[in-house]
């Protein structure tokens, strides 16, 4: 992968903005998208002031490879990632482009994440240390931290661009959203975090929850946004793997880790990184990368 300068924000002259979201920066092309995925890293729904080299392409790398890889199981909004292919007015930003930008189908989202895991850790670990029920889920007694569930869990949550995302029920989620659509998008993303897990498994890593996003396209139900990346899923290493601990991640949860470590509230402004930090958290992506997929 070849290194450029890092990329917080992205202009494009007179092609309109779309959305500015915590990562990504996304242009109008009329009925298409362009979404440009910058080296913005957001932790605890805060953006951050430091960016991550080479974090954008990954991003956009691992995620056209999970397009392909599963779109015999469900359709997606991804078109092309050819700079070539691109609209003509977006040539004379192809340098910019290049690697980190998806031409995408314009969808209309359905403004919930779904969120699927398969082992105990973070938020979910915690409301089950209180209650033993995970969004609205009751888990058999006696897990610990990275314990594997008996079969994965549906949890999704609220999705907002700005401010915290909040867990809900499945329950919760069908008396908002309807409960037909809600158990479609409930069925299919079970179904390619089974299907994804099972292949990272043969390249010797855990995917341990994850978040997918949807919209509607032409009443299709399509996978959008980024699909199974270090920013959005937990990554663990199949060997050394032992429940009862915190196991080592190739994701953000790295970085989640060092802010824990600082007398920071959680709400803006976030603290800049350290280099160390930074360097890490750049090799972390990388290496995940290359480990999903090389051949």
């Amino acid at each position: 992968m070849k290194k450029d300068e890092v990329v917080y924000r992205v202009e494009l002259g007179s092609i309109p903005l779309f959305k500015r979201g915590k990562t990504r920066d996304v242009f109008d092309l009329g009925a298409r998208l362009l979404i440009v995925a910058t080296d913005r890293i957001s932790c605890f729904d805060v953006v951050l002031p430091t960016a991550i080299p080479d974090k954008g392409k990954v991003l956009t790398s691992l995620s056209i490879f999970w397009f392909n890889y599963l779109k015999d199981l469900v359709s997606n909004h991804y078109i092309t990632d050819d700079c070539h292919k691109f609209p003509s007015e977006l040539l004379h930003y192809s340098d910019l482009l290049s690697g980190r930008s998806l031409l995408v189908k314009k969808a209309t989202p359905i403004k919930y994440e779904c969120i699927v895991r398969g082992y105990l850790t973070g938020s979910a670990l915690k409301e089950y240390h209180e209650t033993g029920i995970v969004s609205g889920i009751k888990l058999s007694p006696g897990l610990t931290e990275a314990s594997r569930l008996e079969e994965p869990i549906f949890t999704p949550s609220t999705k907002a661009d700005t401010g915290h995302d909040v867990n809900i029920s499945f329950a919760q989620m069908a008396n908002e959203l309807g409960r037909d659509l809600s158990e479609k998008l409930k069925d299919i993303s079970l179904a390619i975090y089974q299907k994804a897990s099972a292949y990272a498994l043969t390249k010797g890593i855990i995917i341990a929850d994850t978040k997918f996003e949807f919209g509607l396209a032409d009443n299709e139900l399509i996978l959008i946004d980024e699909v199974l990346t270090p920013d959005s899923s937990r990554f663990w290493p199949v060997a050394g793997y032992k429940p009862g601990n915190k196991q080592p991640s190739l994701d953000k949860q790295y970085v989640r880790d060092y802010l824990e470590t600082l007398d920071w509230d959680k709400t803006d402004p976030g603290p800049e990184l350290p280099d160390a930090v930074v360097q890490m958290t750049t090799e972390k992506y990388l290496t995940i990368l290359k480990m999903l997929t090389s051949n």
